[in-house]
């Protein structure tokens, strides 16, 4: 039988980590590629990242942002992952034939004003318009080219043994934040994206703590994808610490309705760092320090032990498997 493509192949888990390195790696495959990177990462008398991003979310306006402020922060994060100051973007736009001109124009609005803040220019783009029925409104694709400073070289293979995770703040906004909206859930907070271009902290840390071993946005398939895919590629095991993550009630009790686990929630706003032990107490000052990491906290550490196992340790004192997802329960979110 012919094998198809099903909407669990592009939610970010483990059957979109075997379709993307056995389907598209592996024909295509190259040094740079073969790195798994968000950012592609190459010498043209100086190290620049160059990423891409598709952005296929609904609704298209959402509380905390919207495609537009979405498709910069994805490219921009992606590029700041690296290590890179981002530069410049290009912008492809899939429109439906019936899309309101008013939406189009809100959205371009969005671009203008996040790229401005996150200090990059869109420099060239692209636009298709497909008949009705084709597309769901507006997908929106951006790529991103960004310079990394002499010195940086971040990759999740750096990863050691006693290595701390650090995360910047609260986990599963994002992801919650869309689902909540969609079931039109009601709390006494109302639940926001954390949608925001992380380039200006991620510039902070590297400069205090050049030591960082990597940095990742835990973006699609959430936090427990980015760890997964951290302890294959370390071969370390990793631990994490349920007492000490970061999450707000309202993300929580939104995941409980939803039947949901928060880790696999993506987040729009957040990054992992990978630090050595004795660098953590710096890391976590300078990042308090930020406006985007006052609620910085120390989540888990690499150890010796099974490659590419992750474990929690939970408020219980017991330990659970934290694994790689087949799939994902949160559609169209990124």
């Amino acid at each position: 039988m012919d094998e198809k493509i099903l909407l669990s192949h592009g939610a970010g888990g483990r059957q979109a980590e075997t379709l993307i390195r056995e389907e598209i790696i592996r024909p295509l495959q190259n040094q740079w590629l073969m790195r798994r990177e968000d950012s592609a990462v190459m010498d043209f008398n100086g190290k620049m990242a160059f990423t891409t991003d598709s952005h296929v979310v609904s609704p298209l306006f959402f509380p905390g942002g919207d495609i537009g402020r979405l498709s910069v922060c994805g490219t921009v994060n992606d590029l700041a992952m690296a290590g890179a100051q981002p530069l410049f973007l290009s912008l492809g736009l899939i429109m439906e034939e019936g899309l309101s001109l008013s939406v189009l124009r809100d959205v371009i609005a969005s671009i203008r004003k996040t790229a401005e803040t996150a200090g990059v220019a869109v420099v060239t783009g692209d636009t298709k318009v497909v008949p009705r029925g084709q597309a769901d409104q507006l997908y929106i694709n951006t790529a991103g080219v960004g310079k990394i400073p002499e010195g940086v070289n971040l990759s999740a293979t750096a990863i050691q043994p006693g290595d701390c995770l650090v995360i910047n703040g609260t986990v599963g906004d994002h992801g919650l934040a869309l689902l909540s909206c969609r079931e039109e859930l009601a709390f006494s907070t109302t639940l926001k994206s954390d949608c925001a271009p992380l380039h200006d902290l991620t510039a902070t840390m590297l400069k205090a703590v050049p030591a960082i071993r990597c940095l990742r946005d835990p973006t699609r398939g959430g936090l427990a994808t980015t760890i997964n895919e951290w302890a294959d590629q370390s071969g370390c095991a990793i631990r994490l610490w349920e007492k000490s993550l970061p999450m707000r009630p309202e993300v929580l009790a939104a995941a409980e309705m939803l039947g949901l686990d928060p880790l696999y929630s993506a987040n729009e706003g957040k990054l992992v760092a990978a630090v050595p032990e004795e660098e953590v107490d710096r890391v976590l000052s300078v990042m308090r320090d930020h406006p985007l990491g006052k609620d910085a906290a120390v989540i888990g550490q690499a150890e010796n032990g099974r490659a590419g196992r992750v474990v929690m340790t939970t408020i219980l004192g017991t330990s659970r498997m934290v694994e790689m997802p087949a799939g994902n329960p949160y559609p169209r979110i990124c």
